[in-house]
């Protein structure tokens, strides 16, 4: 090739660049700019369970490590006590309502059939002491019956109407069965010894420490055979959803951001691999750059919390882990709130 021909060819490819410069350039703008670079690091909630009663530590049949899953048995207290009380709870409620359905089942027909044959008894009884009395009362009359005979009758008499008169009211209470005050008492002292039950039942219940959430067991803090208490926490817990990269945007780009755009997540650790995501959380308040975050901009200058919330199926992000976040700032805003869904982590 001469060098006439070589020089064309150079100022052709130097047009050709110049050209792609100042498409992609007006391409960018049209945009308004390139996709937004964030620094910062994967970030999870962590929560330390503990016992909502205080006691020996049984047993402990999760080790570190281990993923857990929402509701699943952590650890047990001795519970010998609160088994013991608990029983005794329960003994006093089915004493206390076996007391109340005797009121509320009233008289029994043997007890009304008694109460009546005591009552006709009497009533006969007292019939025959009247007819004796009179008779004495009239012998006495004309000197047949000594006054003693006719007092002893007539208190005889009297004696016998009382008794009857004391029977007859025996009968109608048993017709009436149980005052309403009785039953009402007996109802609320069973109420208590149910709630008692309750409270019991609770306490037992508190002897086990199951997992609030889904996630894993970062460190075991105490041991079995080791005191608990509701103050001291038995386990470290790293909550494994959600899970987000906590990075902070230039006051210059904060109006770029908006809640909701889609975000890509790259790491050092799976460089081939892109987590895909959404803007979560923008903070309300300016802070200065945390010392452990890395921008282009000065260290002193005032940036906002972000909080990209990210899709880990695979389970490849790790508390701490530093991330790069790409954010298009000409997205479409999504039509609703974001989320994982099938899974949006692949290969890049």
């Amino acid at each position: 090739m001469s060098k006439k021909a070589r020089l064309i060819a150079a100022i052709l490819l130097l047009l050709v660049l110049a050209g792609g410069g100042w498409l992609y350039a007006r391409q960018a703008a049209m945009r308004g700019g390139p996709a937004l670079t964030f620094y910062g690091d994967v970030d999870i909630r962590e929560v330390q369970p503990t016992f909502n009663a205080s006691g020996h530590i049984a047993s402990m049949p999760v080790q570190e490590g281990a993923v857990v899953h929402r509701g699943e048995l952590l650890a047990r207290l001795d519970d010998t006590r609160y088994a013991a009380s608990l029983a005794q709870a329960k003994a006093t409620a089915q004493n206390l309502k076996a007391a109340l359905d005797k009121l509320l089942a009233g008289s029994r027909p043997e007890e009304i059939a008694q109460a009546k044959a005591t009552m006709d008894a009497l009533r006969i009884t007292y019939r025959n002491d009247e007819v004796r009395y009179r008779r004495y009362a009239a012998l006495a009359v004309t000197h047949a019956a000594t006054l003693q005979q006719r007092d002893d009758a007539r208190a005889a008499f009297e004696a016998a109407g009382q008794q009857y008169a004391a029977a007859q009211q025996a009968y109608i209470l048993a017709l009436k069965g149980p005052r309403q005050e009785d039953i009402d008492a007996a109802r609320a002292a069973y109420a208590a010894a149910t709630a008692a039950v309750a409270l019991a039942q609770r306490a037992y219940d508190d002897t086990s420490l199951h997992a609030p959430a889904d996630g894993v067991i970062e460190d075991r803090i105490l041991e079995p055979g080791d005191m608990a208490s509701p103050s001291v926490p038995v386990f470290t817990m790293a909550l494994t959803s959600p899970l987000w990269v906590r990075a902070y945007v230039p006051e210059s780009e904060l109006g770029r951001i908006r809640y909701g755009m889609a975000a890509t997540v790259t790491t050092d650790s799976e460089p081939g691999t892109v987590y895909h995501g959404w803007v979560g959380y923008l903070s309300p308040t300016a802070e200065f750059t945390p010392k452990t975050v890395e921008t282009p901009g000065l260290r002193t200058a005032l940036v906002y919390q972000m909080r990209v919330y990210v899709c880990d199926p695979r389970d490849q992000l790790r508390l701490g882990m530093p991330a790069t976040v790409h954010i298009d700032p000409q997205q479409a805003p999504p039509p609703a709130r974001p989320g994982c869904g099938g899974g949006h982590a692949g290969g890049g």
